[in-house]
Formats: structure tokens, C-alpha cells, sequence
């Protein structure tokens, strides 16, 4: 069975910084593409970052891009998303993806992603 589990969030200032994990069991993912994903009460969940397992096949939200980076450390089995100059809007539960299919290009819609996560809560105070 496989299970994603993410860690990390916490409250942080604006300006401030998170590191959030996905750790992975029941499946290798070194050869998956992983998202995460972000829910903000009454909001749809919106694609932040992805990460192939080819070169630096990455992706991100315009709304993150030179704040928020992606990165995989496959002996970890591990996912992780670095969040920086964090903003109150950034506010959100984010979930970690997994996208099976063997196609290296990141997909930004949730509905390609076969295993989620629980989540993880992340709030930037102003």
C-alpha cells in the first residue's frame, strides 16, 4: 500500500521559511513525477511545484516561481519543498502527489495524481 506522509508545517512570519517533506512507503518513487499541491479554506487545490525523474524536470505556479524549490532525494525515498519569502496567501494545507505514469513531463492537474497525502498545515502571519 502506498502511503505519502508529509511533515513540516508549521506557523511562520511573513518573510519567512519552511521546508516541507513528503515521505514516500509502499513505492519507490525515484521514477514517479511528485507534486505538491495547496488548499486554502473554500478554495480549490491549486498545483504549486513538480518534479520529474528526469534532469532538472521541474515545475512551478507562477505564484511560487524564484521563492519555492523542488527537490528529491530518492535514497530517502523523499520529496521536499522548500518555501521561502513566504507570504500570508501562501496560507494552506499542502498536499504531496504521486503521478505514476511514464511520461517525464509534469502535469499540474490534480486529477493525473494516483496517491495523496494527508496533508500538512502551513499559515504565515502578516
Amino acid at each position: 500500500q502506498v502511503q505519502l506522509v508529509e511533515s513540516g508545517g508549521g506557523l511562520v512570519q511573513a518573510g519567512g521559511s519552511l521546508r516541507l517533506a513528503c515521505a514516500a512507503s509502499g513505492r519507490t518513487v525515484s521514477r514517479d513525477k511528485v507534486g505538491w499541491f495547496r488548499q486554502a479554506p473554500g478554495q480549490v487545490r491549486e498545483f504549486v511545484a513538480g518534479i520529474s525523474w528526469i534532469g532538472d524536470g521541474t515545475r512551478y505556479a507562477d505564484s511560487v516561481k524564484g521563492r519555492f524549490s523542488i527537490s528529491r532525494d530518492n535514497d530517502k525515498n523523499t520529496v521536499y519543498l522548500q518555501m521561502n519569502s513566504l507570504k500570508p496567501e501562501d496560507t494552506a494545507v499542502y498536499y504531496c502527489a504521486v503521478d505514476p505514469e511514464l511520461i517525464p513531463v509534469v502535469n499540474p492537474s490534480p486529477g493525473t495524481y494516483k496517491y495523496w497525502g494527508q496533508g500538512t498545515q502551513v499559515t504565515v502571519s502578516s
